[in-house]
């Protein structure tokens, strides 16, 4: 339904405030956005650098500001063999180390009997404003190891011990679609408002509120001055029968 991108991290980050290399970072923040949630990528146009007609190239430049290190992201989208691949990558471009996390933030349609099956050995509890608090297992009725109809769960929920794969169902239509994803995109975010006639299976390189919490494996990335990250994910449709 939508896909957009994440960068220079995903999720959010509590108050907007970090600290990194003795230097406290002061993001912007408003009473609708307390924890500056998903960074620069979705807010800000991307320039559009190269198409053909199965693919195109979109990318991204941050010059330094609140967030004090300069960045180039980029997107590499294409069609090829009843697959939709989608490359994003982040180049540190500041001549100091970067802590950098990315992703992708993709939108699907929800039915009452839309199913999403994804092995993962954990999760992240949260609290009222959706910031980590424990790492726990997941519940017994909505793990998704065994698979669960999205109708039945209420998620905003980090998940780890992903094995990078995902497949969703939609058995009311015959149709499924296979997800397969690369390190560092070691998270899947599975987002399931109720109600909502949409949910989000996002894979992503870093957990909530990583940044602040650098003594756990939060999938935090420290880009040296030059280097570049990127990963790939695949979305491969097929039908049920």
């Amino acid at each position: 339904m939508a896909c957009f991108p994440l960068v220079p991290y995903s999720n959010r980050v509590r108050g907007g405030r970090f600290s990194f290399a003795g230097r406290t970072i002061e993001l912007p923040t408003r009473s609708d956005d307390p924890h500056y949630e998903h960074g620069h990528g979705w807010r800000q146009p991307w320039v559009l650098e190269g198409h053909q007609p199965a693919r195109a190239i979109l990318r991204y430049r941050h010059d330094a500001d609140s967030w004090p290190w300069s960045y180039e992201a980029e997107q590499r989208i294409g069609l090829a063999q009843d697959c939709l691949n989608i490359q994003i990558s982040l180049r540190n471009l500041s001549d100091m180390p970067m802590p950098a996390g990315f992703g992708l933030h993709p939108y699907f349609p929800a039915t009452p009997w839309t199913h999403i099956q994804a092995n993962v050995t954990g999760m992240w509890e949260t609290d009222a404003e959706v910031l980590p608090t424990h790492h726990v297992l997941p519940p017994a009725g909505a793990n998704p190891t065994t698979g669960f109809y999205v109708a039945e769960a209420a998620f905003d929920t980090v998940f780890t011990g992903w094995t990078r794969r995902a497949r969703i169902t939609w058995p009311g239509e015959d149709r499924l679609l296979d997800i397969e994803a690369e390190a560092p995109l070691d998270f899947p975010v599975l987002y399931t408002p109720p109600g909502e006639p949409f949910f989000c299976a996002e894979p992503v390189s870093n957990i909530t509120d990583a940044f602040n919490r650098l003594d756990e494996d939060t999938g935090c990335m420290v880009l040296l001055p030059g280097e570049t990250r990127s990963a790939s994910v695949r979305f491969m449709p097929s039908q049920t029968i």
